[in-house]
């Protein structure tokens, strides 16, 4: 029954579709953050492969967390400049970037001791129209 669904539902086939490549951007990225050793695990161990997947697992989220405080942030100097942002715009914005990493290069730590600002999670732009629609069912790309 769900085939036959997913076969005749043009609208729900889109939104899997949808989902599925937000899935294998995730995975991409993960992949290009994890580059050593082309992100083969070496080691035998499960408890250093678990270690190996768990440090990758945190080093993609902290980039993706440093992506979407510069999006953020751009959105409220956009905002700040009159510029308006609709829903749709933001919606089509990911937070893999890649091309202002610098995996290979020198990393200053003197910054590291340097106190940063309380985070604003607050934008002023209006998601309630992107909410408004039919929902997925469970099974077809949903984080359950």
């Amino acid at each position: 029954m769900q085939l036959l669904r997913y076969l005749s539902d043009a609208p729900l086939r889109r939104r899997v579709t949808a989902a599925t490549n937000k899935v294998e951007a995730f995975n991409g990225f993960s992949q290009w953050i994890g580059f050593g050793n082309r992100g083969v695990i070496a080691d035998s161990d499960p408890v250093e492969q678990e270690k190996a997947m768990k440090f990758n697992a945190l080093l993609t989220n902290a980039v993706i967390f440093h992506n979407a405080l510069d999006i953020a942030e751009i959105v409220r100097q956009l905002l700040e400049e009159g510029w308006t942002i609709e829903p749709e715009d933001l919606a089509h914005i990911s937070p893999y970037l890649t091309e202002h990493i610098n995996r290979f290069g020198e990393y200053s730590t003197h910054e590291l001791g340097i106190q940063p600002a309380a985070y604003d999670p607050k934008l002023d732009v209006d998601f309630t129209r992107l909410q408004e629609g039919p929902p997925v069912p469970r099974g077809y790309g949903q984080a359950a």
